[in-house]
């Protein structure tokens, strides 16, 4: 197809108030004039639109007191209650909006809207069966609730039910495979496309492009229509970052970038080589770095006797590692200790094909596992976590950092200097891991052998990039998060420009 520049029309940003943010403003006098007249039978609508204007201008304080004087005056409002846990929400205040939420479902039991809300919360903290309760309540309801079908469907996929999922997906995503999210800032905004896939596997994106500055609309590529024009952009973020779980969303990808002249983040192409196969394929040549052996089975071919004597032949012995491909944070992934415990563990597992893994042991010289992530994000490596912990699957919300001042020492020591941390060894390893991988956002986790090699526990673009916790205990992480966050947002604003 040939490329054409149609739908790169956005204008470059400019110092001029943004004219939609100076309407918003109009429209906050308008309702402060009405409020101000003696109360009538459309004051508690008015003043949740008030609400809900205030925190769409980014006034969070003055919009959370609005929705507090409502609720106190009329505590079973729907909108307020259900524009109230928006808020929360967006605040990072999950419990207290999933009360809010849980509060207006209990008044409004037929409203399909508050079980939406509810169920994308419980999906986010990986509750998924509660997710699914709530998503199907919906559904029983009203059976076209769109984002009932999307959440569904991402809580199949999840649980490896893809059929199921894909059916809803494709419900819940018709006709609304493009969105434009809200826009808080007040001067004109650099606009960027953001692809994903309606399955997940997606980069979390939200912790840099602050939509202070960056006016971002969502295209899930694998189900919008092809025909449909691009919303203005310039720049395309692709956002979809796990080659093993979201192959019809990269080929969609490729073809929609194809339409369009502007910049891109990450372009498919180079998504496509970071399966968990072909990376440990790819790096594992490079000197200085240890990967696994690994092999795609066939669930049947693990499940007989034969089993073990067919990962031999791939040189897998045990202990060694069996995961779901396309899954991440630990999630479908176990620890098998003898060939009699195999059954057991490909039994607990999802999907037709599993992955067998050989088990790298990243145990220092006092018995504890570590974990090292570094992003590789526009060409440079910035070191954002150590993780510390008495298991082998290492993730930082379940390690030992918190309780632990000699592992939080560790890891400042890391972050403050990573190639005296790592060795030379390893810091080389991961410079020619960063010019393999090719992408413009990505990250490795990995340990440290023994001998100073790198060992490879995973490298692709899903790497999730946050702050710290607001705790004290981890203050010293907080400048090399924000460098890594800034080079993500500085990259986007640079290319987009």
């Amino acid at each position: 197809m040939a490329r054409t520049s149609d739908a790169c029309t956005a204008d470059a940003p400019s110092a001029q108030p943004w004219a939609p943010r100076l309407s918003q403003e109009e429209r906050l006098r308008e309702l402060d004039a009405l409020l101000a007249q003696p109360p009538n039978a459309a004051t508690d609508d008015l003043a949740v639109e008030r609400a809900a204007l205030l925190a769409a201008l980014d006034r969070r304080d003055a919009a959370q007191e609005a929705f507090v004087a409502i609720l106190r005056r009329a505590p079973t409002h729907f909108a307020g209650l259900n524009e109230f846990g928006a808020l929360l929400t967006r605040m990072g205040a999950v419990d207290a909006a999933c009360r809010v939420y849980a509060e207006a479902i209990a008044h409004h039991p037929n409203n399909p809207i508050a079980h939406v809300n509810l169920g994308n919360l419980a999906w986010r903290a990986g509750r998924h069966q509660e997710a699914r309760t709530r998503f199907e309540a919906a559904l029983k309801i009203d059976p076209d609730q769109a984002a009932a079908h999307q959440g569904l469907g991402a809580v199949l996929s999840d649980l490896g039910d893809m059929a199921a999922a894909q059916a809803h997906l494709a419900r819940g995503f018709r006709d609304r495979a493009v969105v434009t999210l809200p826009y808080r800032g007040a001067r004109p905004p650099l606009p960027v496309l953001q692809l994903i896939s309606s399955g997940g596997g997606n980069i979390p994106t939200a912790p840099f492009l602050d939509d202070h500055e960056f006016l971002v609309t969502v295209v899930v590529a694998d189900h919008v229509d092809p025909s449909v024009a691009l919303p203005p952009h310039r720049l395309i973020f692709n956002a979809i970052g796990d080659a093993d779980r979201c192959g019809p969303a990269l080929a969609a990808a490729k073809a929609l970038i194809a339409r369009t002249a502007a910049p891109v983040v990450n372009p498919p192409a180079a998504v496509e080589r970071t399966s968990r196969l072909e990376t440990a394929r790819r790096l594992g040549a490079l000197t200085g770095v240890v990967a696994p052996r690994m092999t795609l089975a066939a669930r049947g071919d693990l499940e007989g006797p034969m089993a073990a004597a067919t990962l031999g032949r791939v040189g897998l012995t045990f202990p060694l590692l069996l995961r779901s491909p396309g899954y991440h944070t630990g999630q479908n992934f176990v620890h098998v200790a003898t060939a009699g415990d195999l059954p057991a563990a490909v039994a607990a597992l999802p999907g037709d094909e599993l992955l067998a893994i050989e088990f790298l042991d990243a145990r220092g010289a006092d018995g504890q596992f570590r974990k090292y992530r570094v992003m590789c994000i526009d060409g440079a490596l910035y070191p954002v976590h150590l993780a510390i912990a008495r298991d082998w699957k290492v993730h930082y919300f379940t390690s030992d950092m918190a309780e632990r001042a000699e592992h939080r020492a560790e890891e400042a020591a890391f972050l403050a200097d990573m190639q005296g941390t790592l060795g030379d060894r390893a810091t080389a390893a991961l410079e020619r891991i960063r010019d393999v991988l090719g992408l413009d956002y990505g990250g490795v986790d990995f340990g440290i052998s023994r001998a100073g090699d790198l060992l490879l526990f995973e490298a692709n673009a899903t790497m999730i990039l946050v702050p710290p916790p607001a705790d004290a205990r981890f203050a010293y992480r907080r400048e090399a998060a924000a460098r890594a966050l800034e080079a993500a947002a500085g990259m986007t604003r640079s290319r987009a420009r």
